[in-house]
């Protein structure tokens, strides 16, 4: 068995609205096309390639067959991943740390202006009970808002100072497509989402890609600095939404403690953290459950910056697609490691956490830590 395995780079597209201009497979080209330059590694030593894609988004069956070509799946070891980015990095790495390639190509992709939204996440819930009724992602999340708020005590307000932060550091990433410095009372009074949440309170529809190179130790030596190790792994999933209390999330306390445990740390290690929030309230909700503060404190933790560490490239709310929103966070986490983040760089980081969330109010569940240094 392989005695680790590391991050040796990362390329994102920049998220927008709608990318009418790139097609699928030209849209995955440029993030794969950007990670062999920056890497240096030629697409013929890169024998293993996992993709995580979704049917319903790309509007076709086997989605993974419009992007094989582009990721170098000819002849070679490709497989897709239909959930969170995240899922297929853990997918990719186990590879690696079973000995059997020495680099693994991981790549998300989604163009959520595309897909007809309301449609696509009502196949998501009971199809007797619950679709015959509309009821969609937007309509469970606002029902999550609202038991997180009642069961933390905290008001909408709280909420709009979560949004806030976001968008006033996504100002520092060149690669988010809502930044801005917005005032609470216009997250507040922004249209309506899904009751209490506004449309500042939700991530807006995005397209974009994200790609990362996984490396053995072997070949990670010659990355130097660059090479960010992966030093623990945890995904759970959860009950059915209705089989569960929203204001909690069990299945994110189970991957993060089997995530700690393999990587010998505890949340008072964890120097920056990408939480993959695509609603106000998840920010606070998961960031309680990873321990990285406690329920009692989140109005605390809202009205602060949590001193820039916790979403520093302003988070998924900020604008990033399904499917491709958890291995943005890694790929987050990867540029503070590697002290390639920019405006957004958080100073002296040494481990980072990355997560990734799927299914309705977060069913399905993934962190993974990170580290600079050593395997």
């Amino acid at each position: 068995m392989s005695a680790g395995v590391a991050i040796v780079g990362a390329v994102q597209t920049r998220y927008e609205a709608k990318k009418a201009h790139q097609t699928y497979n030209e849209l995955v080209y440029e993030v794969v096309a950007g990670l062999l330059k920056q890497t240096g590694v030629p697409m013929q030593e890169i024998e293993s390639m996992v993709t995580a894609s979704q049917d319903f988004w790309d509007g076709k069956t086997i989605s993974s067959m419009s992007v094989s070509e582009v990721v170098g799946g000819y002849l070679k070891s490709e497989a897709k991943v239909a959930s969170d980015g995240i899922q297929a990095l853990i997918y990719g790495a186990a590879r690696i740390l079973a000995g059997a390639f020495e680099y693994t190509l991981v790549v998300a992709h989604c163009k959520e202006s595309e897909g007809q939204g309301q449609k696509i996440t009502a196949v998501m819930f009971d199809p007797y009970c619950q679709r015959p009724l509309g009821v969609l992602a937007p309509t469970a999340a606002g029902l999550q808002a609202r038991a997180y708020m009642n069961a933390a005590g905290i008001g909408s307000e709280t909420l709009a100072q979560v949004s806030q932060k976001n968008h006033r550091d996504a100002m520092k990433n060149p690669l988010a497509l809502r930044a801005g410095e917005y005032k609470i009372e216009q997250i507040l009074s922004a249209a309506a989402y899904a009751d209490p949440l506004t449309e500042l309170m939700a991530a807006p529809t995005s397209d974009g890609a994200c790609a990362l190179l996984l490396a053995s130790p072997e070949k990670a030596k010659t990355f130097g600095s660059r090479a960010v190790w992966i030093s623990g792994m945890g995904n759970s999933t959860d009950a059915y939404w209705t089989d569960r209390d929203l204001a909690q999330a069990v299945a994110l306390s189970q991957a993060a403690k089997r995530a700690y445990q393999m990587a010998g740390v505890g949340a008072k290690d964890i120097d920056v953290a990408e939480i993959s929030a695509r609603y106000a309230q998840e920010e606070l909700l998961y960031g309680e459950a990873l321990g990285l503060w406690a329920r009692k404190d989140v109005a605390k933790v809202a009205a602060s910056e949590n001193g820039g560490k916790v979403n520093p490239s302003g988070g998924a709310i900020t604008g990033n697609p399904a499917t491709v929103a958890g291995l943005t966070r890694v790929a987050e986490a990867y540029l503070q490691l590697s002290d390639a983040a920019g405006a957004h760089q958080v100073p002296g980081a040494s481990v980072a956490l990355a997560h990734g969330a799927d299914g309705i109010c977060g069913q399905t569940q993934a962190v993974v830590i990170l580290r600079r240094g050593e395997a």
